[in-house]
């Protein structure tokens, strides 16, 4: 194959050593797997640092403001986010990818940088922090995936995302080993700015992919018209590949210089995004909907586990910190080992249109067996399954199914999709809560009776979005690759 383009060849395969190895988790090409490992460490710094900063968040939050605060925080990102997406879309319009990828690293970086100052004074910043933490860990991963879009073709992202998400996975576990060691070692503050360090990095890492795949494809184009001066949300910005006897030529048939769509009007006028907004907020609304219930549930055992002196020893808050332990170590562990092993063949040899369901299927299955049983053991059992499964299968899918859309759409209406919308599943969830503890009187049977039917319209919308998935990667030219 001919390197980076999966493109027949008649020339042999060059793949190196980085390449042969990476074989063993998921077809990699000659000369893919460079790329592929710095895309996969650059979302590995960004996942360690917010997994830094997560627990801060929690401390400065409880200690600030208090549960209550925290559980109204949801909406209040939300409403932050309304204005925040479109300022986001408004700089894509004007910026070529790697000036958008600095500026905005650079905004974030520069309030962990005086965040770390206010916590050194010891001045009550828990609830700003809280809604900043809120807007950093979905418009920063959601502008890594948008680049990350942009620099793979569609054939490349379906075989090589399954690596580059395995980074996240293991930044989430890195950085929670980190922040448990490093906060009492160093203080808050140090920690911070340790965070704001390993963005930085990471946005170090995406301007040399951005160089390299420049170098690989756009070096026989006037600068003007390549990836470095161009608007990121070019709309028609397209890359033709073709192959002759010899070598790639690669030409850019036009840039349109029409109106540019607002953010979340890109998301409402287009059918296939409008869908997949609407599963990013139910995957959410079920998700949290289900923590809920798996604390409720934990909390109950906690205190009659403690009132009938078979906790051990323990207290309620000790029996719960050690439940959650030993869960997030089983959904972790078991989120590594599918990301590894099991998203790259389920794309291979299934397709996106099998994978976007299992994750709903798993949900309902899960929520079935709980509306019928709501015991610790079990409800503690559906969550590993549908959290693990979320943070490996159904995070590389949800990333793939922005591959067969245009630039404007990726770096665009993939913010609005996975900021606004994934939010908006936690403010939905609040309110069922809301509605469901002090209107309804329901029980875990009763939340986990209302989250088999959520399920069931997320497995309606996860079928709708693999349809069009395939329609629109059929519609496609063969050989022009959207970039």
């Amino acid at each position: 194959m001919t390197a980076g383009t999966g493109i027949a060849s008649p020339t042999v395969d060059r793949a190196g050593l980085l390449d042969r190895a990476l074989r063993l988790f998921t077809d990699v090409r000659a000369g893919e797997g460079g790329t592929a490992i710095l895309l996969a460490f650059n979302v590995l710094l960004l996942f360690s640092a917010y997994y830094l900063i997560k627990p801060i968040r929690e401390a400065l939050i409880l200690t600030g403001g208090g549960a209550e605060v925290k559980s109204y925080a949801a909406a209040g990102q939300a409403l932050l986010l309304l204005g925040l997406v479109p300022a986001y879309g408004a700089l894509a319009d004007r910026l070529p990818r790697r000036s958008l990828l600095n500026a905005v690293t650079a905004f974030f970086a520069v309030c962990l940088v005086l965040f770390s100052a206010l916590t050194r004074a010891e001045l009550s910043v828990g609830v700003v922090f809280f809604l900043w933490v809120g807007i950093f860990n979905l418009m920063i991963p959601a502008q890594f995936w948008s680049f990350a879009n942009d620099v793979y073709t569609k054939e490349q992202g379906e075989r090589l995302f399954a690596i580059v998400a395995f980074g996240s996975s293991l930044g989430a576990l890195v950085g929670s080993v980190l922040a448990g060691r490093l906060i009492p070692l160093i203080g808050v503050p140090q920690v911070l700015l340790l965070a704001a360090g390993l963005i930085v990095l990471g946005a170090v890492i995406s301007n040399v992919v951005d160089a390299r795949e420049r170098v690989r494809h756009e070096t026989h184009l006037p600068l003007h018209l390549t990836t470095a001066e161009i608007p990121a949300a070019t709309g028609e910005y397209q890359i033709q590949t073709v192959e002759d006897s010899r070598k790639l030529t690669v030409s850019l048939p036009g840039i349109s210089a029409g109106p540019r769509s607002g953010t979340f009007r890109l998301v409402f006028q287009d059918r296939y995004l409008l869908l997949m907004a609407f599963l990013i907020l139910m995957v959410n609304w079920v998700n949290t909907t289900g923590e809920y219930i798996l604390g409720r549930t934990l909390t109950g055992a906690a205190e009659a586990a403690v009132a009938s002196g078979t906790a051990g020893g323990l207290t309620v808050s000790e029996y719960i910190g050690q439940f959650y332990s030993n869960f997030f170590f089983f959904v972790n562990l078991l989120g590594l080992t599918l990301q590894l092993f099991v998203v790259a063949r389920l794309l291979k040899y299934l397709g996106v249109r099998v994978a976007v369901m299992v994750l709903p299927l798993i949900a309902l299955t899960g929520y079935a067996l709980l509306a019928l049983a709501p015991i610790l053991a079990l409800v503690r059992t559906v969550k590993i399954a549908e959290n693990a499964t979320d943070y490996s299968i159904q995070n590389t899918v949800r990333n793939v199914l922005f591959l067969p859309t245009s630039r404007e759409q990726k770096y665009k209406a993939k913010q609005a999709i996975d900021s606004f919308f994934w939010r908006a599943g936690d403010v939905l969830s609040a309110a069922l809560v809301y509605v469901g503890v002090t209107l309804l009187g329901l029980g875990a049977t009763g939340f986990a009776r209302v989250n088999l039917v959520l399920a069931f319209i997320w497995a309606l919308l996860a079928l709708s979005v693999g349809r069009e998935y395939i329609r629109r990667s059929r519609a496609q030219p063969a050989t022009p690759t959207n970039r």
